[in-house]
């Protein structure tokens, strides 16, 4: 392969991987936002979230 085509691959990878990787921002960012929403829910049911974290430690905040 010459170094033009390798270039061009390289750089072609690198154009794909960065859309993907603000997609999987803006993934990770409504995840967030719904996860607030539902957390926010509870507080106002009056669930302590910090109690229900201990007892599971796999819910992070």
């Amino acid at each position: 392969m010459a170094n033009e085509e390798k270039i061009g691959f390289h750089k072609g990878c690198l154009t794909t991987l960065s859309k993907e990787r603000e997609e999987l921002l803006k993934l990770v960012n409504i995840t967030e936002q719904l996860m607030g929403m539902h957390l926010n829910a509870l507080k106002e049911l009056g669930i302590d979230i910090e109690k229900d974290t201990n007892k599971h430690p796999e819910v992070k905040k």
